[in-house]
C-alpha cells in the first residue's frame, strides 16, 4: 500500500515538473515575439531669430589713419542701423583685425625678389542678432545705402534659427511614438494579434530642413540655417511584446 502511494506520488510530480518546464518554455516563447516598428514626427514652423553678420575693413599707410578711418565707419553704420530700427544692443563689433600687406615681385625661377610694404589692412566685423526677423531681412536686401555714405559693407547671407526647439523636439517626440504605436497595432490586428508591454524605445536622428526642399538628410542630422521657412522631423523605434 505504501509502495502504491509512493508510486502516485511519484507520478504527480513528475507530471506537475513536466507541466511547469512546459508553461515556463511557453511564456519564455511568448516574451521574445515582439514587433518593431518607427515611426515619424514631423513639423513645419518659421524661425524666430535671425543672425546677419556683415564687414568692412579701410587701408591706409598710416596705422592711426587707418584706424580712425575704420571708427567714423563704424559710427556711420551704427547710426544707420538704429535709424532703421535696430536696437543698440543687437549690434556687435568684434575686435578689429591688422593686416600688414605687402607686393612682392618673383623672378622666372619663382624666388621671391623684393617685397614692398603696401599700407596696414584693418577689418571689422558686425553681427546683427534680433528676434525681428522681418526687420533685419529688409534691411539685410537694402545695405546698399551705406554706399552713399561712403561705407562699403560687405553683406553675408542671413542665418536663421529657432528659439524654442527643446519644446518643439519633445512635441515631435510625442508625434513620432503615437505613429509608431498606431503602426504596430495595425500590424498586430493584421496578423490575429494584439500589443503588449512596449520592451524597448530609442529615438533617431533629429532633422531640420527647409520647407518644400530637395535637400538631403544626414545620418549626422541636418541643421538647416539659410531658409527662414523650415521643416523638422525626428523618428522613434518602438518594440512591442505581442500577445
Amino acid at each position: 500500500m505504501k509502495t502504491s502511494h509512493a508510486i502516485l506520488a511519484f507520478a504527480l510530480t513528475l507530471l506537475l515538473s513536466v507541466w511547469i518546464a512546459s508553461n515556463a518554455f511557453i511564456n519564455r516563447n511568448q516574451s521574445s515575439e515582439t514587433i518593431s516598428v518607427t515611426g515619424l514626427g514631423k513639423k513645419a514652423f518659421d524661425s524666430d531669430l535671425i543672425v546677419w553678420n556683415s564687414s568692412f575693413n579701410r587701408k591706409s599707410m598710416q596705422l592711426k589713419e587707418a584706424y580712425a578711418a575704420l571708427d567714423n565707419d563704424r559710427k556711420i553704420i551704427k547710426e544707420y542701423l538704429t535709424s532703421k530700427g535696430i536696437a543698440s544692443n543687437e549690434i556687435i563689433f568684434s575686435a578689429v583685425s591688422i593686416n600688414k600687406e605687402y607686393d612682392s615681385s618673383y623672378d622666372q625661377y619663382g624666388n621671391q625678389r623684393s617685397q614692398v610694404f603696401t599700407g596696414y589692412n584693418l577689418l571689422q566685423n558686425v553681427q546683427i542678432e534680433s528676434k525681428n526677423v522681418a526687420l533685419v531681412e529688409g534691411i539685410s536686401r537694402e545695405v546698399t545705402e551705406l554706399i552713399n555714405l561712403g561705407v562699403e559693407l560687405n553683406s553675408y547671407a542671413p542665418e536663421y534659427y529657432y528659439t524654442k526647439m527643446a519644446e518643439l523636439k519633445l512635441e515631435m517626440i510625442a508625434e513620432a511614438t503615437k505613429d509608431a504605436k498606431a503602426r504596430a497595432e495595425k500590424i498586430a490586428e493584421n496578423a490575429g494579434a494584439k500589443l503588449g508591454k512596449l520592451k524597448k524605445s530609442d529615438m533617431g536622428v533629429f532633422q531640420i530642413i527647409a520647407q518644400n526642399s530637395s535637400e538631403d538628410f544626414s545620418w549626422g542630422g541636418s541643421f538647416n540655417t539659410s531658409s527662414k521657412k523650415k521643416e523638422a522631423n525626428i523618428t522613434m523605434k518602438l518594440v512591442y511584446q505581442i500577445k
